[in-house]
């Protein structure tokens, strides 16, 4: 599986008759983020979806968790003329966790909070709508925090025979206080003090409709409108919200397609040994 650090080598290719070649690069697997250039002036639509596209013929596609085995790209180019490729998505497996016999209050949310989450789920929609025309993600992606990976995308529990939304994020495990950086340049789109269940929360706009969330922050240091630059501090690492220890959830979103933030980084740097 090929991961998404923007070093951009072909992952499928689409000659046109008479027009230059439409090329693909990323990950065609749930989860996956894919970044593709088609001729200057094109249109472009996933599954009938219309996509963010540059003047010069740029654009990303998104194929979430439970993403079908195949996807529809339609290219409608300048002059009228139109490409539709049918393109595979792989299917991965994911980790699925039963635990019964939990008290009532921590599988179901009481009634007393269900408007507050109904907000702070509005919120974050909002934020993860926009769509800056700037390509920010382009400066590549790096780790936000490092640290032992505590929880993966895709996973799912069933507590007490009810399945629980799948996990969307990557966890990073670090002690509270640990730095948190922009993975790329980005803006930031909301900056939330306390959401019911994932505390302070962060969300940064990187164009194009694709978005990272940071969960559980114990600070934020940016502000809503501010700009951030790869390598920025923007926070600490925390445990606030309903979490069991300090850790940060990250999260990345394609408009309202969530993708694995595992896919767009290289692997994580290895701890260094005490004593140097």
């Amino acid at each position: 599986m090929r991961r998404f650090g923007w070093v951009f080598v072909a992952a499928a290719v689409l000659a046109g008759a008479a027009r230059a070649e439409v090329t693909f690069t990323g990950n065609f697997v749930q989860g996956g983020l894919v970044y593709g250039q088609t001729a200057p002036g094109s249109k472009v639509t996933l599954d009938g979806r219309p996509m963010h596209v540059s003047a010069a013929g740029e654009f990303l596609l998104g194929f979430g968790r439970d993403a079908a085995a195949s996807a529809v790209v339609d290219i409608v180019h300048r002059d009228g003329t139109h490409e539709t490729r049918t393109v595979a998505v792989a299917a991965r497996a994911w980790d699925i966790q039963r635990i019964d016999g939990l008290p009532e209050k921590q599988v179901t949310p009481p009634p007393e909070v269900l408007q507050r989450i109904k907000d702070d789920n509005a919120q974050v929609a909002a934020a993860r709508a926009r769509d800056t025309d700037e390509m920010l993600f382009k400066t590549g992606f790096v780790w936000p925090a490092q640290g032992p990976i505590s929880g993966v995308y895709g996973s799912q529990r069933i507590l007490n025979g009810q399945p629980r939304a799948p996990h969307y994020g990557l966890d990073i495990a670090a002690p509270a206080g640990t730095p948190v950086v922009a993975p790329a340049d980005g803006i930031v789109a909301m900056a939330h003090p306390d959401m019911y269940f994932t505390g302070k929360t962060l969300i940064l706009d990187h164009g194009y409709g694709l978005s990272t969330t940071y969960s559980h922050m114990s600070e934020i240091a940016v502000q809503v409108g501010q700009r951030v630059k790869k390598g920025q501090m923007i926070g600490k690492v925390g445990a606030t919200g309903r979490v069991t220890g300090p850790h940060l959830d990250w999260r990345i979103n394609l408009y309202d397609i969530r993708l694995d933030p595992a896919l767009i980084v290289p692997p994580m740097p290895a701890a260094p040994h005490p004593g140097g």
